[in-house]
C-alpha cells in the first residue's frame, strides 16, 4: 500500500518540498513548515538537507519528540548509532506521543555498540556529529538568506511583465527560462542550494503568474497544463498521470478500496490541471497533502479544506511493528516490564525464582568436568605466593591470582603489612573481654587422613560433634591445660622411647578379629567467636583496614559491605580457638561467597579442597553415605575422591599465612596444633561470584536451607549504591531486579484482588531483611504479618495463602513504593568500560608475583613461645 501511494503521489511529493521549502527558510516561527518539510527530504533521499530541517525544527521546539525520533532514524540510517541513540533519549525524554519500542531500540543499539570492535580505517561519517549539527544548520541557512535576497530582486524584475512576455511567444523566452531553471534543479544531486534557488523562482513563477490582472490575455489551459507539468513534475511522473499507460492502468484495476481513494485524488488533480487558476491548484495541492500515520505505512488523505499535518511518529520499516509483549525482558522499562504480568499469570503462574534463564540455567547439582586426571594431578600443588614488600601486597595482580585458583594462599603477608596477629592471641582476647560468649564442639580427636564411626570399625564420611556455650576465659584455660597435659605426654614417652605422634594422641589395639579398635581422645573446639562489636574489638578490627582493599572486612568493591546489615561471620570477622584436631567439617561458604582466613599461630592447620565444578561429585557421595550435603556433617574419605577422579588441594596454613577460598570451592580444615583463627567473607564485584550466590540461593529453596545472604534485598542494594561495566554482571543484576519487581507487582495485584489494604512499612536503618517464619525464604517488600504465639510472624506470599486463602488475620505491610522501585530499576544501567585499565593489568601481567620456593625458611615454634602465645 505504501509503495503504491507513493509512486501515486510522488509529483505532489516534489510540488509541495519547493512550496514548504519556502516558507521553510522565511519563517522560523511557524512550526507546522518544519514538521512537514524533513520527511518530504527524507523520502527524497536528501540526507544533508532532512538533519538541517530536523535540526532546524527542533531549535523552534527542543522538546518535540516526533522530531527527535525521526532525526535518531537519521542517523542510524548512515550507520552512526551513538548519534542515533542520543536523539532517541531525548525523544523518549521530550513531549508528544512516542514510539512504544524507542526504548528497546536504544538498548539494542547500546548492546550493539559494546560488542563492536574500534577500527581505526571506518568510512568517513555521512552526518556530523548530532552537537555540530545545529551550526552548520545556522551557516546554511545564513548563506541561502543572502543568495535568495539576490535571487529574489532578479525574478520580481523579470516576471513583472511575465504575462505580456508570455502571451506575445508562448513557446519563446518564457518556456527557456522555465526549462534553465527546472534543468539546474532536477539536476542537483545533493539537492539543498540549486533547490531552494529554484524554489524561490518557481515560487516567484506561481505567485506572477497568478496575480494577472482580468484586462491581461490569460493562456489556454493547455498551455498552463504544460507549463505546470514541465516546471513541476519530472517527465516520466508527468506522462503516467496525463496520459497512463498501460502498466498504470492495469495497476490501478487491482487496488483495494484504500487504494483506489489514491487513485481517485490522481484522476481529480488530473482534472485540475487542465484549469487556468493556479492559485487554485496551489490551494488544492496543499490541502491534498497531508501525512497520517498507520502501524505498517506513511500515505496521503484527502481532507477539508482546514486539513493539519500529524507528525511522523516512525519511518517505514525502522523500528518493529508495535507489539504487546508477552515476556518480560531486560531490555525493557520498568513500566513495560509490569505489563507483562497479567501474561505471565495466565502462562506460567506466578514464581518467585530470581534465575531459570538462559544465563544462569537452574540445575541439579552439575556432574563431573569430562577430564581425566592422571594419578599424578589427582593431588596438585596448592597456588601459593611469597610477598616481598607492600607493593606486591597491593598489586591488582594479587587479587586476580587469587580470583583464578579455587584456592590460594599468600604467604608473609602479615610482615609486609606489619599486622600485629598477637592483638588475636588467646593471652590479649581474655585481657580484652573474658566474659565473651563462644561456641563449643565437642569431637573426637582423629587423623586428618581418617573418619571412623563411632564403633571403631569403618570409616565413614559423617562427622559427628555435640554443641555447648562457654566464655572465651574458661576455653583459654581448656586450651592452655591442654597444651600443658600434651608436654607432660610427650615428655613420658620419650622417656620410654616410644614412636607415637604425640600430636595424633591415638593407640590402636589389634581385635582377635583382625579389625581396628581404638581408643579416642575427646577434643573441644571453640569456634564462631563473634568479633562484630567494634565498641569491644575496636584495637582488633581497626588492624585489618592495613589489608589490600579486596581482603577487607568492609570495602564498596565487596558485595557484602552493601547487604545493609550485620550477617555474623560473613560481613564481620569470627575468631576460631583451636587445639590438635578441631575439625571444620567439609562445606562450601554461606551462597557460594569467597572467603578470608587467617592463621594467628602458633600452631598450624591443614587444609582440603576441592574446586567448585566438583560440588556435584561431592554431593552424590553425601548422599551415597546417607548425609545430607547441606544440613549434614561431613568428612570426606580421600580416597574415595581420588576414585571419583576429583582432584584435592592438601596443603599447611602457617602462622601469618593468608588463605583465600575462591567462590564455591569446597573444603575442610583441621588443626595440627594449638591456634587461634579469624575469617570472614567477602564479594568480589564479578559476574562469576554473582552467578554462583544466585544459583545457590535458588537450590536452597529447594533443600528447605536458609539462605543467610538476602539475595533480592542485597540486589536492589547493589543497583542503587554500584555502577556495573561488566556485561554479564550487569545482565544477571538486571534479571534478578526484573524478577523482584514482578513478584512485587502481582503481590500488590493479588492482595487488591481480595480487597485487602496494604499499610505502609518502610525500612529503618540497619533494619535486617525478613524471612518467612514457615519456610524461611527471604520475603521482599510484601510482607504478610500475622499474630502467632503472641509474635508477629513474617509470612512469604505462598505460605500465607495456604494458611488462608483469603488472608484474613493477616496485616499486609510495604517496605518500598512501586515507584521507587520503577526509578531504582529503570536507573541501574550498563556503563561503558575502562580500556586504561584493563591495558594496565594486561602490561603488567608478570612483575608482581613470585612463587613460594621449597627453599623458603619456616619458622619453628619452640615450647616457650608456645607458653607465653596460650597465656
Amino acid at each position: 500500500m505504501y509503495k503504491l501511494c507513493n509512486d501515486a503521489y510522488k509529483p505532489l511529493m516534489k510540488e509541495t518540498l519547493l512550496h514548504f521549502l519556502h516558507l521553510f527558510w522565511n519563517s522560523s516561527s511557524v512550526f507546522p513548515f518544519h514538521t512537514k518539510l524533513w520527511v518530504l527530504f527524507q523520502e527524497q533521499n536528501l540526507t544533508m538537507d532532512a538533519l538541517r530541517a530536523y535540526r532546524h525544527a527542533v531549535r523552534i521546539d527542543s522538546g518535540h519528540s516526533p522530531a527527535w525520533n525521526n532525526l535518531g532514524i537519521l542517523y542510524e540510517n548512515c550507520n552512526q548509532s551513538h548519534d542515533a541513540v542520543k536523539c532517541y533519549l531525548k525523544a523518549r525524554r521530550g513531549k508528544g506521543p512516542v514510539n512504544s519500542h524507542l526504548t528497546e531500540r536504544i538498548h539494542f543499539l547500546q548492546d550493539q555498540m559494546m560488542s563492536s570492535i574500534p577500527n581505526n580505517s571506518q568510512s568517513p561519517r555521512q552526518l556530523p556529529y548530532v552537537e555540530d549539527s545545529d551550526v552548520i544548520v545556522l551557516q546554511k541557512q545564513s548563506n541561502f538568506v543572502n543568495h535568495q535576497q539576490a535571487l529574489t530582486s532578479e525574478t520580481v524584475s523579470e516576471c513583472r511583465g511575465g504575462t505580456k512576455r508570455y502571451s506575445n511567444n508562448k513557446d519563446g523566452h518564457y518556456r527557456s527560462r522555465v526549462n534553465k531553471r527546472l534543468k539546474m534543479t532536477c539536476e542537483s544531486s545533493s539537492g539543498i542550494e540549486c533547490m531552494k534557488e529554484s524554489t524561490v523562482v518557481n515560487f516567484q513563477d506561481w505567485q506572477s503568474s497568478s496575480s494577472v490582472d482580468a484586462d491581461h490575455e490569460l493562456p489556454s489551459s493547455e498551455d498552463v497544463e504544460h507549463k505546470l507539468h514541465t516546471l513541476l513534475l519530472p517527465t516520466s511522473v508527468t506522462s503516467s498521470i496525463i496520459e497512463p499507460d498501460t502498466k498504470v492502468q492495469n495497476r490501478t484495476d487491482n487496488l483495494n478500496p484504500s487504494e483506489e481513494k489514491s487513485s481517485t485524488c490522481v484522476d481529480n488533480l488530473k482534472t485540475e490541471l487542465t484549469k487556468n487558476q493556479s492559485t487554485r491548484l496551489l490551494r488544492s495541492i496543499k490541502n491534498r497533502l497531508s501525512w497520517t500515520e498507520s502501524k505498517n505505512t506513511v500515505y496521503y488523505k484527502t481532507p477539508g479544506l482546514h486539513a493539519r499535518f500529524l507528525d511522523p511518529q516512525v519511518v517505514i520499516e525502522k523500528l518493529p511493528e508495535p507489539k504487546r509483549p508477552s515476556t518480560p525482558s531486560i531490555n525493557m522499562c520498568a513500566s513495560e516490564v509490569l505489563d507483562t504480568c497479567e501474561e505471565l499469570i495466565k502462562n506460567r503462574g506466578i514464581s518467585s525464582s530470581l534465575i531459570k534463564w538462559e544465563l544462569c540455567p537452574m540445575v541439579p547439582p552439575p556432574e563431573a568436568p569430562p577430564i581425566e586426571h592422571p594419578k599424578e594431578e589427582l593431588l596438585p600443588p596448592t597456588p601459593s605466593v611469597f610477598l616481598e614488600s607492600r607493593k606486591d601486597a597491593f598489586s591488582p595482580k594479587l587479587h586476580d591470582f587469587c580470583l583464578n585458583h579455587p584456592i590460594s594462599v599468600i604467604r608473609n603477608i602479615a610482615t609486609v603489612l606489619n599486622l600485629d596477629l598477637g592483638l588475636f592471641s588467646t593471652k590479649t582476647l581474655v585481657e580484652a573481654n573474658p566474659d565473651h560468649s563462644i561456641e563449643v564442639r565437642t569431637q573426637l580427636m582423629q587423623s586428618s587422613d581418617e573418619n571412623w564411626d563411632q564403633e571403631r570399625t569403618k570409616q565413614v564420611w559423617r562427622c559427628e560433634s555435640q554443641r555447648s556455650h562457654t566464655t572465651i576465659a574458661r576455653y583459654a584455660q581448656y586450651q592452655a591445660s591442654s597444651f600443658q597435659e600434651s608436654l607432660k605426654e610427650e615428655q613420658e614417652k620419650l622417656h620410654k622411647d616410644s614412636d607415637n605422634d604425640s600430636l595424633a594422641s591415638i593407640s590402636y589395639i589389634r581385635g582377635k578379629k583382625g579389625k581396628k579398635t581404638s581408643t579416642f581422645k575427646t577434643i573441644k573446639f571453640g569456634t564462631n567467636v563473634d568479633l562484630s562489636d567494634e565498641r569491644k574489638w575496636r584495637t582488633q578490627l581497626q588492624e585489618l583496614t592495613k589489608l589490600p582493599s579486596f581482603a577487607r572486612v568492609a570495602t564498596s568493591g565487596n558485595m557484602l559491605s552493601h547487604v545493609g546489615h550485620t550477617i555474623l561471620g560473613m560481613n564481620t570477622v569470627q575468631l576460631y580457638m583451636k587445639v590438635p584436631g578441631s575439625r571444620t567439617p567439609g562445606h562450601q561458604e554461606n551462597n557460594n561467597y569467597c572467603s578470608i582466613n587467617i592463621n594467628i599461630g602458633p600452631g598450624d592447620c591443614e587444609w582440603f579442597a576441592v574446586p567448585e565444578p566438583y560440588w556435584g561429585v561431592i554431593h552424590r557421595l553425601c548422599e551415597r553415605n546417607n548425609i545430607n550435603y547441606l544440613h549434614g556433617s561431613w568428612w570426606p574419605i580421600i580416597e574415595d575422591l581420588l576414585a571419583e577422579n576429583v582432584p584435592v588441594y592438601r596443603f599447611l596454613q602457617k602462622p601469618g599465612d593468608f588463605v583465600w577460598v575462591n567462590a564455591g570451592t569446597v573444603h575442610w580444615v583441621q588443626a595440627v596444633g594449638w591456634c587461634n583463627n579469624i575469617a570472614w567473607n567477602v564479594g568480589p564485584l564479578t559476574a562469576n561470584q554473582y552467578r554462583l550466590a544466585i544459583e545457590r540461593y535458588e537450590w536452597n529453596k529447594i533443600e528447605k536451607y536458609k539462605s543467610i545472604v538476602p539475595l533480592a534485598h542485597l540486589t536492589w542494594n547493589l543497583a542503587r549504591n554500584i555502577t556495573v561495566s561488566d556485561q554479564k554482571l550487569y545482565k544477571l543484576i538486571k534479571f534478578c531486579l526484573m524478577k523482584t519487581l514482578q513478584m512485587c507487582q502481582l503481590s500488590i495485584d493479588l492482595v487488591k484482588s481480595l480487597e485487602k489494604n496494604i499499610r505502609w512499612h518502610g525500612r529503618g536503618k540497619n533494619e535486617t531483611a525478613h524471612y518467612c517464619g514457615n519456610c524461611e525464604l527471604e520475603v521482599f517488600n510484601i510482607l504478610f504479618v500475622k499474630e502467632v504465639d503472641k509474635k508477629h510472624m513474617v509470612h512469604c506470599l505462598d505460605c500465607a495463602i495456604k494458611d488462608n486463602s483469603e488472608l484474613e488475620e493477616f496485616v499486609i505491610l510495604e517496605e518500598y513504593t512501586m515507584e521507587d522501585l520503577m526509578d531504582v530499576y529503570d536507573n541501574f544501567i550498563l556503563h561503558p568500560v575502562r580500556l586504561l585499565s584493563c591495558t594496565f593489568y594486561k602490561q603488567n601481567n608478570h612483575n608482581f608475583l613470585k612463587p613460594l620456593r621449597n627453599t623458603i625458611k619456616l619458622r619453628k615454634v619452640t615450647d616457650a613461645n608456645l607458653l607465653v602465645s596460650l597465656g
